[in-house]
């Protein structure tokens, strides 16, 4: 178990980082609305050139960085990574919407060369997928918010065992 004021600071660190993914996520929605929406030819190219390498050096990071400190602060508190099941499907929710982000990076890849294109018309670079993927990362990401807050019960088999196993000592002791 780790003192409280190193499980403190990893939590505000997990908290810090887990936000950010979701305001970066917020950012590209933004984008992609404006990439679908504006009339001007040189805002919708530069709203899809920027999102590759903003992906690569803010979602990338602060996507890894949750997964890094919410497995560190389940290590070091009494939670457990394999003890409750919404540890689980936060750390599975996690693994998923990493997976997915870097899955992703062809398509961003696709679109930088389509917005560097100036041959390539303006119907053909706008894309609403950066859109449709930011509304499903930040519900998914909601819930693993929402599986944090409320902690639902529910042992895992592991945690169960590791209960009684700790009931026993407190019996016999």
């Amino acid at each position: 178990m780790m003192r409280p004021a190193l499980r403190k600071s990893l939590l505000t660190l997990h908290v810090c980082v887990s936000a950010g993914w979701m305001g970066a996520i917020l950012v590209f929605l933004a984008l992609s609305i404006i990439g679908m929406t504006s009339a001007d030819a040189a805002t919708v190219r530069g709203v899809y050139l920027v999102m590759q390498p903003a992906a690569r050096f803010v979602l990338v990071p602060l996507a890894i960085a949750s997964l890094v400190t919410g497995i560190v602060q389940s290590l070091g508190t009494k939670w457990g990574l394999l003890r409750h099941y919404w540890v689980i499907f936060k750390l599975v929710i996690n693994l998923v919407a990493t997976g997915v982000l870097l899955s992703y990076f062809p398509t961003f890849r696709r679109l930088a060369v389509l917005a560097s294109d100036p041959a390539a018309d303006l119907p053909d670079v706008r894309s609403g997928s950066p859109g449709l993927h930011s509304v499903l990362a930040l519900i998914v990401l909601a819930l693993a918010m929402v599986l944090a807050v409320f902690k639902p019960r529910g042992l895992t088999a592991r945690g169960w065992r590791k209960q009684q196993a700790r009931q026993r000592q407190g019996v016999t002791a």
